[in-house]
């Protein structure tokens, strides 16, 4: 808190009986000096005397709203001056004393204003939170890498230990970095989000730190950066392997020690962050190459989360198959066969858009292969691998597989199309292809 009074005095004892209650004090002996220390830092309560000689403190009060500084102001005024606190009041004061009080009554009113404005940032930060939140899909999940990435989140969990979640796109880092912020302390707080390679490079720093008014062409107004948003709660940087060189010291310091500058501004604010992020890249092959900074690497990377594509769980896709076709609707065994034959080069979020798009096109909530995407359908069965261990050329693989799969369905090529889970376009290629005659039986 900042302590504004031109009476020696009474300022020290004020600030040190603050001290002594663990508040941590600066003092200023007129306005201009108390507007030097807003512009250094933040404070979350100013306590104001109101006649000082030079800048009084409806001046001061009034400089610190046009300046837009966001500290909650208590007015000290002497015995008779209650119009002139009400005005205060009027100007954005949240509260006002007068003088003589107990110092206890003080510290009362400094603790109720801080608490107002811890609010007001918290329903800020919540309008914010609010456009950025997206729906919550639990994990699921049969498979060994998987469950150690369950058994991490748990004991990562409740730190607040900046974590490193590493995968393809598409694999689900979001949802493992919301299944730590569940697990935490924070869990009732903001959790923000900001993908790096969505943003031009110009933006990012503004995004994350925020910015003051004239900082650049367009910063018509202040604008807190996600790290103020994310106070007291958890920021997830994703595709943190796209975030520009120049801004990679910056965000250093924030992990060290929650202090940063908004662009424009020289003031240091500092914010209590559990930071989470994420990439696809291989972060020591770009450090090795000079596009990431060794010590930021080393700095996020002391708790790493593996994710494995979609194509190495097993047994998995039945399971999402599952969670993403909801109730009330069925699908057909020649395209659950497709969906779980597929090696997902997009993983889990091709998935859902695959279910999504064939929820559009299906007719009575039956998923049937025509209502598949085309790659999906078009792709080649899984065949069987071979028992003798030799090496074989996979076109003699997959003419061999046809023709004991047409045999077996005595030359009907609707139920052969069935059998090896494609479309009956697709089988007619094929036996374009391998030049495989063979009669409708």
């Amino acid at each position: 808190m900042l302590i504004v009074e031109d009476d020696d005095g009474f300022r020290e004892t004020c600030a040190q009986w603050m001290a002594r209650k663990g508040h941590a004090v600066e003092q200023a002996v007129n306005g201009q000096e108390a507007l030097h220390c807003c512009d250094q830092r933040q404070f979350d309560v100013a306590i104001v005397d109101m006649n000082m000689p030079g800048l009084s403190g409806l001046e001061l009060l009034e400089r610190l709203k046009t300046a837009n500084i966001d500290t909650e102001v208590i007015i000290l005024t002497g015995e008779g001056s209650i119009e002139t606190a009400v005005q205060a009041m009027k100007l954005g004061a949240c509260d006002y004393l007068t003088k003589p009080f107990p110092l206890a009554e003080l510290e009362q009113r400094c603790q109720m204003a801080y608490d107002r404005g811890r609010l007001q940032k918290e329903n800020r930060r919540l309008k914010v939170v609010i456009d950025r939140t997206r729906l919550e899909t639990q994990m699921v999940s049969e498979c060994p890498q998987m469950k150690d990435v369950l058994r991490l989140i748990e004991r990562a969990g409740p730190t607040d230990k900046t974590v490193l979640i590493q995968g393809e796109s598409g694999t689900g880092k979001e949802l493992v970095a919301r299944a730590l912020q569940r697990c935490s302390d924070r869990a009732d707080k903001a959790f923000v989000t900001i993908n790096c390679a969505a943003l031009p490079e110009q933006l990012v720093e503004s995004e994350l730190f925020g910015h003051e008014k004239g900082a650049f062409t367009g910063a018509t107004g202040t604008s807190e950066g996600l790290f103020e948003v994310a106070d007291a709660g958890t920021l997830f940087i994703d595709e943190i392997g796209e975030l520009p060189l120049a801004l990679q010291p910056k965000l250093l310091r924030v992990l060290e020690d929650g202090s940063l500058r908004r662009v424009g501004s020289h003031k240091e604010r500092r914010v209590d962050a559990r930071i989470l992020v994420a990439t696809n890249r291989d972060l020591g092959e770009e450090v090795k190459a000079g596009r990431f900074r060794e010590d930021l690497y080393y700095r996020i990377s002391v708790m790493t989360v593996m994710l494995p594509p979609l194509r190495e769980r097993s047994g998995d896709v039945p399971l999402l198959i599952e969670r993403f076709l909801g109730i009330d609707w069925e699908i057909e065994p020649e395209a659950r066969h497709v969906l779980e034959g597929y090696d997902w080069p997009g993983n889990i979020r091709q998935l859902i858009n695959a279910i999504e798009r064939a929820k559009i096109m299906a007719d009575d909530q039956t998923i049937t292969l025509e209502d598949l995407p085309q790659e999906l359908a078009d792709a080649p069965p899984k065949l069987p691998r071979s028992d003798s261990g030799d090496v074989q050329m996979l076109d003699a693989i997959e003419r061999s597989h046809i023709m004991d799969v047409l045999n077996q369905q005595h030359g009907n090529k609707a139920r052969t199309a069935r059998a090896l889970g494609i479309h009956r376009r697709k089988l007619y290629r094929l036996l374009e292809r391998y030049d495989i005659q063979f009669d409708d039986g």
